[in-house]
């Protein structure tokens, strides 16, 4: 692949200039379409590897013009999917930057290259898992009246309270006490792994 994203380099800097506010990566990702920018992967978005590859090359030109306005002092380009914006040069944020793991990713075309649909489609499997697995995490939370951010011992202390009041013994619920049972079998295996 081709390391001259110039005209790419150049559509997002417009682009930034022109949306002092800041958008979202679509947004970007649809004017930069729009505008016919060559150096973006042929296809439809709806393909989940040009939606990959469009996406790493924005992101690995953001990194680009980033370093190079921290470099001249002239700029802070704040990079993040929901919200990308041109922001006055802050000489603070340089050093921080030369940590950054997804900098790292981004820059490193060979991560890009290296990709296929099938390392695509577990990206977003392992995603999805995990955003299911912390939404089941939050429900189970829920169940106990508690939510986020919570210690473990907190939870076995709620979890005990609600189990010894809800227990059919003690005038309670038969389904209820399921409900705080099933909750803490899910709290149990996220909190312990």
């Amino acid at each position: 692949m081709t390391t001259d994203l110039s005209a790419l380099e150049n559509a997002l800097c417009r682009i930034l200039i022109q949306n002092p506010g800041g958008l979202k990566e679509y947004e970007m990702i649809t004017a930069l379409r729009a505008d016919g920018c060559p150096d973006l992967p042929p296809g439809p978005l709806g393909c989940r590897l040009t939606l990959f590859q469009t996406h790493f090359l924005v992101f690995h030109v953001l990194y680009r013009i980033r370093d190079r306005l921290w470099k001249e002092g002239r700029g802070h380009l704040e990079i993040h999917p929901l919200r990308i914006v041109l922001l006055p040069y802050q000489g603070s944020h340089a050093a921080m930057a030369l940590q950054d793991p997804l900098r790292t990713y981004y820059l490193d075309l060979g991560q890009l290259e290296a990709v296929t649909e099938g390392d695509v489609d577990a990206l977003l499997d392992r995603f999805w898992n995990k955003f299911e697995a912390n939404e089941v995490r939050q429900d189970a939370l829920a169940s106990l009246g508690l939510r986020e951010p919570v210690d473990f011992a907190t939870i076995r202390r709620r979890y005990r309270i609600l189990a010894k009041r809800h227990h059919p013994d003690c005038g309670g619920e038969t389904r209820r006490l399921q409900a705080i049972n099933s909750a803490m079998d899910v709290l149990n295996r996220y909190y312990r792994l």
